[in-house]
């Protein structure tokens, strides 16, 4: 990247980069010096690598709910190292006067560098802003467009900020991406042949061409879920249930939750029917795809267990009965993790070759642009990639 952001003073980074205060007051600079001094040390002792978040839609609440987050504290170095935002400094500059309207909301530096590796270079307090290396057409025009529409560019701003994550998560530059809402007929009408995040990031990150065998978590405190089929219309969902598409999430599930810590999950299994089945009355999927599924997940030491009635079945796991359930499409594992909240609802991707997650809602139009959007879910993401990062790490 070259030069600075349009309208902005060059300040002191690494090739040019760029910063401007939003009425951020001395006081709250003086406050988080020993943060920035933190990042700036622990980066060149031990090459920690960042967190990616990306913006999402820029039209949606996705910069909002980055910068209330940040202001929140909840970028602030660990021990995983710091994190970073990827993408436009000038959208993210108009969340944060949306904010700044508030009388609650402090003011907040938002400094713009080229690479992660210049995170050191980030003074204390500073948002630091990352750009793709390939701004698509639109990109310097994205803060003068209206909140809550949908437009082909923000779908080809979030798309590139997706792309570029990925090229330096997978270079090892980053240690995960945090990704904020997207909208999914922005991104079509950008041209984009993904239905969402979590196919897009298959294929970004696949070898040879062959996107990487993934699949979607969704997940709070009290409930863990995992899909086996996700976007894609109930019938055609239907059709994907067999043996392998039901065994191999099994095993990426089973893989993914040592890196949080459960080295043999005890895993449940949906039904497809009503009653799972019952016995084969209402469907014969639970006798020849899924218990089948199970058995040979079970010959490999896999806890796993079922067919269980799908109306209970995640009832008895947020007991505690089971640490996560296998559910056989999108709503049916879906509805009863954001039923108990969307606050504390996190979107993980299994099966990638990093860690990324996201908020589990959308992009809000309604809210875009009004101060009043919740980052709660956004921070919640950024504490599981912590975790699981930590959990990789010690893999």
């Amino acid at each position: 990247m070259t030069g600075a952001t349009p309208g902005l003073p060059v300040g002191p980074f690494r090739d040019n980069a760029a910063m401007t205060s939003i009425a951020a007051p001395a006081a709250a600079a003086a406050s988080t010096a020993s943060v920035a001094s933190a990042l700036s040390d622990g980066l060149r002792r031990t090459g920690s690598s960042p967190l990616l978040v990306t913006m999402g839609d820029a039209l949606g609440i996705g910069p909002e709910i980055i910068v209330r987050a940040a202001l929140q504290g909840a970028f602030a170095p660990d021990a995983q190292g710091p994190v970073a935002v990827l993408g436009s400094s000038a959208v993210l500059q108009r969340a944060a006067a949306v904010l700044r309207q508030r009388a609650d909301v402090p003011g907040l530096v938002i400094a713009r560098i080229d690479h992660p590796a210049d995170l050191p270079d980030v003074p204390a307090g500073a948002l630091a802003v990352l750009e793709p290396e390939a701004r698509p057409e639109g990109w310097d025009g994205l803060a003068g467009l209206p909140w809550g529409q949908v437009d082909a560019r923000a779908g080809r701003a979030a798309a590139a900020c997706i792309r570029q994550a990925v090229a330096w998560t997978m270079a090892g530059a980053a240690a995960g991406v945090v990704t904020a809402p997207i909208h999914k007929e922005a991104l079509a009408a950008a041209g984009e042949p993904y239905p969402g995040h979590t196919e897009m990031l298959a294929a970004e990150s696949g070898w040879h061409g062959q996107p990487a065998d993934v699949r979607m978590m969704l997940a709070n405190q009290e409930l863990k879920t995992v899909l086996v089929t996700v976007h894609c219309a109930l019938r055609e969902a239907i059709e994907r249930i067999d043996v392998e598409a039901v065994l191999s999430t099994l095993r990426i599930s089973h893989a993914a939750a040592r890196t949080w810590g459960q080295a043999a999950a005890r895993i449940a299994v949906a039904g497809l029917n009503p009653h799972a089945g019952e016995g084969g009355l209402f469907g014969r999927e639970e006798i020849e795809v899924i218990a089948p599924a199970i058995a040979a997940a079970r010959a490999e030491g896999i806890d796993a267990r079922g067919p269980f009635a799908p109306d209970t079945v995640f009832m008895r796991a947020r007991r505690g009965e089971f640490d996560l359930v296998i559910a056989m499409y999108h709503d049916q594992g879906l509805i009863p993790v954001k039923y108990l909240g969307v606050e504390e609802g996190v979107n993980v991707t299994l099966g990638l070759p990093f860690v990324r997650t996201s908020p589990d809602h959308g992009t809000a139009f309604d809210l875009a642009g009004t101060g009043r959007a919740d980052a709660s879910s956004l921070v919640a993401a950024l504490r599981m990639a912590r975790r699981l990062v930590q959990g990789r790490v010690a893999a």
